[in-house]
């Protein structure tokens, strides 16, 4: 069984967290290696963590639920202008549909679901952005540099 790794991250930098530097919770290894490389990184200027609240309907149950993306980072790119992204982590294997393979088991139904789910999470999240002019992201082990 997969391990997972949760707990409150304490910046170093705690001038560039928007939000309560105090209250800082990674809900897995691979988002306390970004929140790491975001008070570490000169190039991101401000970040934060679940800070956003976005309304989705869920597919499951066809009922309003709140999306709290994991990210949103302000950086200045090479050219000095600042560019805000909101950033969801997520593995590689949730960010495409499900490949169907020897009849239907339970475990592909959960597999759709949630694709389903984390699919109507991700248009809200991008109309969200288009609206306040930023990028939205989806961060996987390739993008984090994780085997």
């Amino acid at each position: 069984m997969a391990k997972f790794y949760q707990g409150f991250f304490r910046p170093r930098n705690p001038q560039k967290y928007k939000g309560d530097p105090q209250n800082i919770i990674y809900r897995s290894s691979w988002e306390l290696k970004f929140y790491l490389e975001c008070d570490k990184r000169d190039d991101i200027i401000e970040w934060s963590s679940e800070e956003i609240i976005i309304p989705y309907v869920s597919p499951k149950d066809n009922k309003v639920h709140r999306y709290f993306p994991d990210a949103v980072i302000k950086v200045r790119d090479k050219d000095g202008k600042i560019i805000t992204i909101m950033i969801e982590i997520k593995p590689l294997a949730q960010t495409s549909p499900p490949v169907k393979k020897k009849g239907v088991t339970k475990g592909f139904i959960n597999e759709v679901l949630t694709y389903a789910v984390n699919e109507a999470k991700w248009e809200q999240a991008q109309k969200y952005c288009d609206k306040k002019g930023w990028k939205f992201q989806i961060m996987t082990e390739k993008e984090l540099g994780i085997k």
